[in-house]
């Protein structure tokens, strides 16, 4: 128990050392800007072909933001009660102890979160090529010889490393800047986005006309639960907020106002930008349509329509991953300051002040993710992984109350336990659905994470002969 004590204090130290210089405003943008990526642009299409109902599709929007909300009011709590860098990170290791919180961590830096930000960087480079052809991800400008084939990297890839090596640097150099960069874009990004329903409301070619609530499918129940898993994605990356309270200033207040304001946001948008799909296409038109985003604003506003979503694009990913990048370094920064990771990761800018160790390191690997062209299977193996990870910490409230009950609780969470039970509940219908539908990748992604298990015993050995 000494050791974790110590480990907890060595930790807040460390986070005295860094800026508190994100308020409100700002975090409530990392909020909206970490989950606002590509997915509302490609997936409601699909999901129209699974779930052809206009009523069930809306109320799917609304149903995932509403375990969000749960989510965020789960994690609000134990963010003020830890206002420290590492998020979930923490809150795993306060609840459960220094071997779950690792496991966690080392998933994120292998994959989870720096694969995140590679396969969002990708999305960037493939709308950026839009504008520039020529570096497209199908124009190869490397071939590199290996042992058993090649080493193809296509100028798309390049791009995508490149945008995250800047993003990198703009942290490197203060989180002010980080901030302004991430508030700017997330402004522009909203404005396009609201900018969708407006045009629909005024120029739409059609109206919205409801089909019947439950659609004449054969397992329309079904049909919903996979719909569900394609919007809980699309959610993803809202809790990436406590990863950053280190930096945050008055975190106890401000975490869970901006976990709520902006889930909140999310589901707004959500809803009022599918709703524009709907006004700008019948429902037979906006099925199986992968880029329908691009689609709706052809039929709105004519050809000129696929540079405005692709501009929206290439807007909207680079400020998902300017959100990202911070929270990515700040896990293992965490991780570091609690000496389960290389102890220069700990290490703070004496001029910056920031983690400038932590932001290399994991904006060194995700834009190497991008130049493999593996980081998509990584990812698929590591998605139950990650989702397990979720279940445990929407528990860890519960577990926490027992365990931390002299703990100061700046905020206590609106409808305990009902709304965390809401919450795990959500979440475990992912778990299982993934288990189901892919065990094979479940299996290895469990594999990905027990790999860990060395690292764990080696710094756990460290940290016992310092």
């Amino acid at each position: 128990m000494t050791g974790e004590v110590a480990s907890a204090a060595g930790r807040a130290a460390t986070d005295l050392r860094l800026v508190r210089a994100i308020g409100l405003r700002d975090a409530t943008f990392l909020v909206i800007t970490n989950v606002i990526g590509s997915a509302i642009f490609l997936t409601p299409g699909t999901m129209a072909a699974t779930l052809p109902s206009e009523s069930l599709l809306l109320l799917a929007w609304v149903a995932g933001g509403a375990i969000a909300v749960c989510g965020g009011l789960t994690y609000a709590e134990m963010g003020a009660m830890f206002p420290r860098s590492g998020g979930l990170y923490v809150f795993l290791e306060e609840a459960y102890g220094p071997l779950v919180a690792f496991l966690f961590g080392w998933a994120g830096m292998l994959v989870i979160l720096t694969g995140s930000v590679a396969t969002v960087a990708v999305g960037f480079a493939k709308y950026f090529s839009y504008f520039v052809p020529a570096l497209g991800t199908d124009r190869v400008v490397f071939v590199l010889p290996l042992l058993f084939g090649t080493w193809e990297i296509s100028a798309g890839q390049i791009v995508a490393a490149m945008s995250i090596v800047a993003l990198g640097a703009v942290n490197y150099v203060g989180i002010q800047a980080a901030n302004r960069l991430q508030a700017a874009l997330t402004v522009i990004k909203i404005a396009a986005l609201a900018a969708l329903p407006v045009l629909a409301l005024v120029l739409h070619p059609s109206t919205l006309t409801l089909t019947p609530v439950v659609p004449a499918i054969a397992s329309p129940f079904r049909a919903f639960g996979v719909v569900m898993i394609a919007v809980m994605w699309a959610y993803e990356g809202w809790y990436y907020l406590p990863f950053c309270a280190g930096e945050i200033a008055d975190a106890p207040r401000v975490v869970p106002r901006a976990l709520l304001m902006g889930i909140a946001a999310l589901i707004a948008i959500y809803t009022t930008v599918n709703i524009a799909y709907m006004l700008a296409l019948p429902l037979a038109e906006i099925s199986g349509v992968e880029r329908i985003a691009e689609k709706a604003v052809t039929a709105l506003v004519g050809p000129v329509g696929a540079s405005l979503v692709a501009a929206t694009v290439v807007i909207s990913t680079f400020a998902c991953n300017a959100a990202a990048v911070i929270a990515m370094s700040r896990a293992c920064f965490a991780m570091a300051a609690d000496r389960q990771f290389f102890g220069a990761a700990a290490a703070v800018h004496p001029r910056y002040r920031t983690p400038h160790v932590a932001i290399a390191l994991t904006c060194g690997w995700s834009a190497l993710l991008t130049l493999t062209g593996t980081y998509e299977q990584l990812f698929t193996w590591v998605t139950f992984a990650s989702v397990v990870f979720g279940v445990l910490g929407g528990l860890a409230i519960f577990r926490l109350r027992s365990t931390h009950g002299a703990t100061p609780r700046p905020y206590r969470t609106w409808g305990y336990p009902v709304v965390p039970i809401l919450f795990v509940a959500g979440l475990l219908v992912l778990v299982f659905n993934t288990l189901l539908e892919k065990p094979a990748e479940s299996l290895i992604g469990i594999g990905l994470v027990a790999l860990g298990l060395p690292g764990y015993f080696y710094w756990r050995r460290q940290r016992s002969l310092a």
